[in-house]
């Protein structure tokens, strides 16, 4: 299967280099490209694409906006030049699939699409470590542990950046299992995504 991908950036240099590493593999396509938040979501909504690469700062619906309006309808992966909290915060509460900083690199941005389209979210690890550094600076009172033994264990791992086939490997269960019991977690938890799990985990010290 090949993943079917839409470029929105108001910069065409950006738009032509990442439609350049994406078309190079062999399992993605770039199928449309936008040069503002407004074009974004009419092409998206027309082509329907598997990922939509949508950066923050575009004329007309900036990439938070785009990033509300079709979350529900496809894998938002968010790339800016501005590594600001705020961006992060609204972009992974309103459903995005990762944030990435644009200097991270070509392979990252192709380890977001496949993250993305296996069910995970990925972040640029700069802003993962101040992230938590944050939650680790906060003092909180201890959380309510509503998870089950093996459910603390994934959560774990998942806090520790691994993927589901990762944890699957290490607690030698099924990839289909892990998924099972991140839906829970994320349940008892009130997580959106496997972002809020690592945050929990952090705030309830379930990793140092």
């Amino acid at each position: 299967m090949t993943t079917r991908i839409i470029v929105a950036d108001d910069q065409e240099d950006v738009r032509v280099g990442f439609r350049r590493i994406l078309d190079a593999q062999p399992d993605m396509t770039v199928i449309g490209t936008a040069a503002d938040g407004t074009r974004a979501v009419e092409l998206a909504r027309h082509l329907r694409p598997d990922v939509l690469l949508a950066d923050v700062r575009m004329p007309g619906l900036d990439g938070l906006e785009v990033t509300r309006r079709l979350a529900a309808e496809t894998r938002v992966i968010v790339v800016t030049t501005f590594d600001l909290d705020e961006y992060v915060h609204t972009a992974l509460r309103d459903g995005a699939c990762g944030f990435l900083l644009k200097r991270s690199g070509p392979a990252l941005l192709v380890e977001a699409v496949r993250a993305a389209m296996a069910g995970d979210t990925l972040i640029s690890p700069q802003v993962t470590v101040r992230l938590l550094r944050g939650l680790t600076r906060r003092p909180s009172p201890p959380l309510e542990d509503p998870l089950t033994a093996r459910e603390r264990e994934v959560a774990r791992l998942v806090a520790r950046g691994l993927t589901n086939a990762d944890i699957a490997a290490e607690l030698t269960i099924s990839p289909g299992t892990v998924k099972t019991h991140i839906a829970h977690i994320q349940r008892k938890v009130g997580a959106a995504n496997r972002v809020g799990i690592a945050a929990w985990a952090w705030s309830s010290g379930q990793v140092t």
